[in-house]
């Protein structure tokens, strides 16, 4: 790679990628403080811009640069409920998302007007509503959205209406995301403990195939993009990685729900159980690797895969830390810390050589990897002989 760049060939995005996947952050290089608990942090996915969503309601778009983040401007959303719950850009990065306990998505023109943001009305059959989690299509058109009253949403932009909303599970719906390129396959989550996968095209049929193991709510879902893996954090103190075509049969299925029943402390006020950390496999468990470790509580944390090839997966913690762990063994490889509030969000850089970090102590980071300082005289030889 050195070679090919040394004749004037640039590196690509999986080869530095690669590259990165080798120097796993351990510094921080940018910090920005906010009035208040600071909820979502994602990259665009062209990794030239950075978005955050604030509890103060405001949404700050930065500009991602050599020395850091710099601040290209803020901008109040609009029918924000307690919070904005989850942000979004559009595959070409021109617009960006954002959802809350509203009837409304709304849309934001990177490039346009801070203070035009066009409202996508979801159109719910309940007046208490809230989207806890959005996913964009391939084409920037369908815009997906998990819900509290157990359905998936899909709003057409084009056509300006909402499109398909179905039953997934029998609670909240906590997670959605796109399973595959094509965005017909849709994955999600929710707080009866399952992970559910559905083909656009067969919805009547009911779902492809269902994902159990979790003894409690799932939180949020970040799949590889193949149409193959996903992994799923849960309020049962883990994450999982599952392989989409291993399904669980129906014993799995009734282990979960069985688990999730017994289920009788709230995570957003109370201690995780004891039992939850020591926790054995539940039977007919079909994930391929739990990682144990982060606390997972007070919100719907999230845990993020790193970019292709993707060994690394890093998970906030309510404790204040971020755990990187190593994908394939389930191994944690790295604890960041310095966050003094629970870490809700975490989002790679496209390039993985950067993580950064949204905190409830009011606070976004941004890691990255720097060489430890050695001292000279340890190196063979002695001087600079080495």
């Amino acid at each position: 790679m050195l070679r090919q760049r040394e004749w004037g060939r640039s590196l690509s995005r999986a080869q530095r990628s690669q590259l990165s996947s080798h120097f796993l952050p351990n510094h921080v290089s940018f910090v920005d403080s906010y009035p208040q608990k600071a909820f979502c942090g994602i990259f665009s996915p062209d990794g030239a811009l950075f978005l955050s969503a604030c509890q103060d309601h405001t949404l700050r778009l930065y500009e991602v640069g050599g020395a850091g983040l710099r601040v290209l401007r803020a901008t109040r959303g609009r029918h924000v409920g307690w919070s904005v719950l989850d942000v979004a850009f559009t595959p070409d990065s021109a617009h960006f998302l954002y959802c809350s306990w509203s009837s409304y998505v709304h849309v934001v023109d990177v490039h346009g007007d801070g203070d035009a943001h066009t409202a996508l009305d979801f159109r719910p059959e309940e007046k208490r509503f809230a989207v806890f989690s959005l996913a964009v299509g391939p084409d920037g058109r369908d815009v997906v959205g998990g819900a509290n009253d157990g359905c998936v949403y899909v709003y057409d932009r084009e056509a300006q209406r909402r499109v398909l909303r179905f039953p997934a599970h029998e609670d909240d719906v906590n997670a959605v995301a796109l399973g595959d390129p094509s965005g017909q396959l849709l994955l999600s989550g929710g707080d009866d403990g399952l992970v559910r996968a559905w083909d656009r095209r067969c919805l009547q049929l009911g779902p492809t195939g269902v994902l159990a193991g979790h003894r409690d709510g799932v939180t949020f879902l970040c799949p590889r993009g193949d149409g193959r893996y996903v992994v799923s954090n849960s309020k049962d103190q883990s994450a999982k990685l599952w392989d989409l075509r291993r399904p669980a049969g129906p014993g799995g299925v009734a282990a979960a729900r069985r688990a999730v029943a017994r289920q009788s402390w709230d995570y957003r006020w109370q201690r995780a159980p004891a039992q939850a950390r020591k926790a054995t496999p539940l039977p007919g468990d079909a994930s391929l690797v739990t990682f144990r470790g982060h606390v997972v509580l007070h919100t719907l944390l999230r845990c993020r895969l790193g970019p292709a090839p993707g060994h690394a997966l890093a998970a906030g913690s309510a404790e204040g830390a971020v755990l990187v762990y190593d994908v394939l063994s389930g191994r944690p490889l790295r604890r960041l810390s310095g966050h003094r509030g629970c870490v809700r969000d975490v989002a790679w850089s496209p390039t993985g050589d950067r993580l950064a970090t949204a905190s409830w102590d009011g606070s976004i980071r941004l890691w990255e990897f720097r060489e430890p300082r050695r001292d000279p005289d340890d190196d063979v030889g002695g001087g600079g002989g080495a």
